[in-house]
């Protein structure tokens, strides 16, 4: 029988999905950085966490990269937010992204659960 203790993901597994976790975020309607963020940590069951210092760069990187783009909306009230959407490239770069994560998740799964060791 065993026993599942939960654990916040190391630093290390976070950079190496932060791209895949954002773009399928996004994937669903716009959003803003701090609700970007928000979702990925409600969606993780609080195992994923990321400060707003360490989103906006992955933000402004994919958007130099053309995966997502920007707009700046102002409404009464509220103060001044960009609210980031998926473009098509950014579409086709999620697909990717996500049958590249689910191969190397299954290789690892299998490795991980006793798989042949030579």
């Amino acid at each position: 029988m065993r026993t599942h203790f939960a654990t916040s993901a190391t630093p290390e597994l976070k950079k190496g999905s932060v791209e895949l976790l954002v773009l399928s975020v996004l994937a669903h309607c716009p959003r803003h950085g701090y609700e970007i963020g928000r979702l990925i940590e409600l969606g993780s069951g609080g195992h994923l966490t990321f400060r707003i210092t360490t989103l906006y760069p992955v933000l402004y990187r994919l958007e130099n990269r053309g995966l997502i783009a920007g707009r700046w909306v102002e409404r009464a009230g509220e103060r001044r937010r960009c609210y980031y959407h998926l473009t098509e490239a950014g579409t086709k770069a999620l697909e990717e992204q996500r049958e590249q994560w689910e191969a190397f998740a299954a290789a690892v799964g299998r490795v991980v659960e006793g798989g042949s060791h030579g």
